[in-house]
């Protein structure tokens, strides 16, 4: 038996991250033979301070074991951290967390609770959808001919060529080759994105910029020219709006394009910009420490000019009345995805929030955060994310994580912590509207991850040459199977990164940014995606706000519970998987009255639920007091 777990009301109630104000209750158990004479919360609050709470003695648990408890009030938001303590006959003992939210004696890690304003509301559209990404000029090409190329950018015949990898005669690297994919080409597409039950589409930059990636912006007022025009944005949102689907834009705030109007460092804009004048009303936007040539950019990349978030001007044409993040709401966007959110300073995100909620508060405010989100220190400060009044969801990354290291063989029960961790730390409408992925533009195909040779420091010119034989695609194929029942499944809105349902493969950038392989798709891999876009939409009561219960997450075996809880009932799926090519069983369990939904059924064996290799099973079940019931109309 353990001391405390922080993941079951009987020792925390409740669960997970609260908002201010509420009262917690905590209970530990302790060995009647340890003659425990006192127990104390160790809690540090909101502010950093420490307090003390003397817990009280409230009954036995059984013979063997005693129980403990107290109260705590967390008054504003923030994260605290507990652990407790105990004076027994044999000493003084600390009591941390070990895996599994359980507790340890001499561990080393505390507790989190995290803290988040009363009135934290996140937009409701989101939740219990589907999200796909698309990089713009790789998914699809309109056939309108595309004029005016601006100079500087070459131009591929061929839809199906490799992107172009090899630096050029001075030996960049300039992403500057393009494919044509377009926001019409988009549009032409949404019959095909609405099959696989998509509701949000999340487009990366699609504005003027001169690579093809387009996260060195050149004029945030307009569309990218070899996407079109902000009319025909605002097709494919009104287009997407009648299909149920929304439109989420990417802004880069952090840094702007040194090609661009507001520096103008290689002159593609006349005599104006900070590069060419410092007299030009956006020379104080950039940090020069010696005019021109020296300055502070991104990751010291001098194509990519940091801008001063904090300074007025810039804050007004961004964030103000009318400003950009305004005016591409009102054009038909949906919200923001803020990126390097983590490199944007907390008055820059408090403002564009104000912004975006001001405009429309069902708006969203999604951002790039690798890490986990609720306890993200950069630059030396705790970040705020997800109290209220900055972010409403972000990137999961953990969660990749934790899908991809679990089918290539790490611990089963470790990635179950993961997640767990995640939950735990995360406030519950956050949650809900998680970005799920398992490949994104910065990340290896989830199919090259899950079959592929690991490509370790290997460099361009080895992945370049790299295809999967036909063995490691059926087992790539096999294992992205159960990576994507897991990303659907999980909390959260799973997000497939375009062309991962069709098959594509593909190594680091710019090799996991090819063209979307219209009429060579992997067909019987779509009509994966569409089922399981299917079961969203059929179990939506539960996978919308459902929270999440480990059932039993040991050696090839990662399986958990998705439930609701009413007064009288409770409603669950049951997810398993089996990453081995063995056949599995999870002991223990009796779903004798369950509904069979996919998978492996389950048939009563006392030995427990069977499953086949690289097998699954999804079952729901309704239970009453602890009883299976019937499926109820």
């Amino acid at each position: 038996m353990t001391f405390f777990n922080s993941r079951n009301p009987l020792y925390r109630n409740p669960t997970g991250a609260i908002a201010a104000g509420t009262r917690v209750h905590f209970k530990i158990t302790v060995p009647r033979e340890m003659a425990c004479s006192a127990a104390y919360l160790l809690m540090q609050d909101t502010d950093g301070r420490t307090v003390c709470g003397d817990m009280f003695w409230c009954g036995m648990n059984g013979d063997d074991y005693e129980w403990w408890e107290c109260h705590f009030v967390p008054k504003q938001p923030g994260l605290c951290f507990y652990h407790f303590e105990l004076r027994t006959s044999r000493g003084h003992f600390v009591l941390k967390k070990d895996i599994g939210g359980d507790a340890r004696i001499g561990g080393s890690e505390d507790w989190q609770l995290t803290v988040y304003a009363k009135d934290f509301k996140t937009p409701d559209w989101l939740a219990g959808g589907i999200l796909y990404q698309i990089f713009p000029d790789r998914f699809c090409f309109s056939g309108e001919k595309k004029a005016d190329v601006p100079y500087g950018r070459t131009m591929h015949e061929d839809w199906f060529e490799q992107p172009e990898w090899r630096p050029n005669d001075e030996g960049k690297i300039t992403n500057s080759d393009f494919f044509g994919g377009d926001l019409k080409g988009i549009e032409q597409k949404l019959d095909y994105l609405q099959s696989l039950g998509v509701t949000c589409l999340y487009l990366n930059p699609i504005f003027e910029s001169h690579s093809n990636h387009r996260y060195d912006t050149a004029n945030y007022e307009k569309i990218d020219p070899l996407l079109g025009t902000e009319a025909d944005f605002r097709s494919l949102c009104a287009a997407a709006k009648a299909r149920g689907i929304r439109i989420l834009i990417d802004g880069v705030f952090s840094h702007t394009g040194s090609d661009s109007i507001y520096f103008n460092r290689e002159g593609r804009y006349g005599d104006g910009g900070a590069y060419r004048s410092t007299d030009s009303p956006y020379y104080p936007w950039y940090s020069f420490r010696h005019w021109p040539d020296d300055y502070e950019c991104w990751w010291n990349f001098t194509t990519l000019p940091n801008v001063r978030e904090g300074n007025s001007a810039y804050n007004a044409y961004i964030n103000g009345e009318n400003g950009i993040i305004q005016h591409w709401l009102e054009a038909g966007a949906s919200g923001w995805r803020l990126d390097v959110a983590d490199e944007l300073p907390d008055c820059f995100i408090d403002n564009l929030n104000r912004s975006v909620k001001d405009y429309d508060k069902n708006a969203l405010v999604l951002g790039e955060v690798w890490e986990d989100a609720s306890n993200k220190t950069a630059y030396g400060v705790r970040r705020r994310y997800l109290l209220g009044g900055q972010l409403d969801s972000v990137m999961n990354y953990p969660f990749r994580d934790a899908i991809l290291g679990f089918l290539n063989g790490e611990h089963s029960s470790l990635m179950m912590d993961r997640i767990e961790t995640i939950v735990e730390n995360y406030p519950p409408q956050v949650l809900r509207i998680l970005m799920n992925h398992i490949g994104t533009h910065d990340t290896e195909r989830a199919l090259t991850v899950l079959g592929g040779e690991p490509s370790g420091m290997r460099g361009r010119e080895w992945q370049s040459a790299q295809r999967m034989t036909a063995d490691q695609r059926e087992i790539a194929g096999e294992r992205l199977r159960l990576a994507a029942l897991l990303q659907y499944m999980l909390p959260g809105v799973p997000c497939v990164y375009y062309g991962d349902e069709a098959g594509m493969e593909g190594y680091r950038d710019p090799f996991n940014r090819a063209c979307y392989p219209w009429g060579r798709e992997d067909e019987d891999l779509i009509a994966w995606y569409r089922y399981l876009g299917l079961l969203r939409r059929e179990h939506n009561d539960i996978l919308r706000e459902g929270k999440l219960r480990n059932i039993y997450s040991h050696g090839e075996i990662l399986s958990f519970e998705r439930y609701i809880e009413t007064p009288d009932y409770e409603k669950a799926l049951f997810i398993a998987v089996n990453r081995s090519a063995e056949n599995a069983v999870i002991p223990g369990v009796d779903y004798t009255r369950a509904q069979f939904i996919f998978g492996a059924p389950y048939t009563g064996d006392p030995a427990g639920l069977k499953l086949p290799p690289h097998g699954f099973s999804i079952l729901r079940i309704e239970r009453l007091r602890d009883r299976y019931i019937p499926e109820m109309d």
